[in-house]
């Protein structure tokens, strides 16, 4: 193992994230630290996995990190550059569906997985406007699983969301199925302190492990409602190898690292 905290927060998260991703899925990624664990998975653990993007390009080289889905990186010596359709097609497609897991990100999170992406406060006259779900209702609606990028803090951890934008759980068993939902719902929440799994019978967020460093007690205290923490357990840190790979093979220029 490294020396303690010799990587930092996002380096941890895309480690994390990474290491949620399974050989042969398919994984629709957005940009950023989204798209970095993608890589970082595939050049680690999961080889057999396709990347995707919703600009159409899939199963990218990826030699370098892309700045954005748009940039022209995503385009390298892919099986296929199609567009948006051929995106949310495969998706949607039920020969590839059910290996589809979608990392999302989002301003605010409840407890059993929903996301708000669009505003802070009313949404006639919000205090902060964002730019809305994009492709992420879709991607929560119809993919078998969700990675869910967060920053934890009482103010993105919320009881309520302040305005419903990507589903989640719902509200907790049966919840997707009594509105027609064919996706699996969200599987893991990645944080700068730790990971959030949800139950199997509840459907409500849990502390599954939290990084070096950290208490279960600390997460808790920045969470704006109750989590279980009977079940959390430490993460192991970033290996060298992990750490490599991620600085040398995958973000070598720092642009997403920072």
């Amino acid at each position: 193992m490294v020396a303690e905290r010799d990587y930092t927060d996002r380096e941890m998260m895309a480690i994390a994230a990474a290491r949620q991703i399974r050989n042969g899925e398919i994984v629709f990624c957005g940009t950023g630290i989204s798209m970095l664990a993608a890589m970082a998975a595939k050049k680690i653990s999961a080889p057999e996995s396709t990347i995707f993007f919703e600009t159409g390009a899939i199963d990218s080289r990826l030699d370098e990190v892309p700045l954005a889905v748009a940039d022209s990186r995503v385009m390298y010596h892919t099986a296929l550059n199609g567009g948006l359709a051929d995106a949310f097609a495969t998706m949607q497609n039920r020969f590839t569906g059910e290996q589809v897991v979608g990392i999302l990100g989002a301003a605010q999170i409840d407890p059993f997985g929903n996301l708000n992406s669009t505003v802070i406060g009313d949404y006639a006259r919000p205090k902060i406007r964002f730019s809305g779900s994009g492709g992420a209702c879709d991607v929560a609606s119809f993919v078998n699983r969700t990675i869910i990028f967060m920053q934890h803090e009482k103010r993105k951890f919320v009881n309520q969301l302040d305005y419903f934008t990507s589903p989640g759980w719902i509200d907790g068993p049966g919840g997707r199925r009594r509105l027609g939902l064919p996706g699996g719902g969200p599987a893991a929440v990645i944080t700068n302190l730790g990971i959030m799994g949800f139950g199997e019978t509840d459907r409500r967020m849990y502390l599954m492990a939290f990084y070096p460093g950290v208490s279960p007690e600390e997460i808790q205290q920045n969470t704006g409602f109750a989590l279980d923490l009977s079940r959390a357990r430490p993460c192991p840190p970033p290996t060298p190898e992990e750490l490599e790979t991620l600085r040398r093979h995958c973000d070598p220029q720092r642009l997403i690292l920072g």
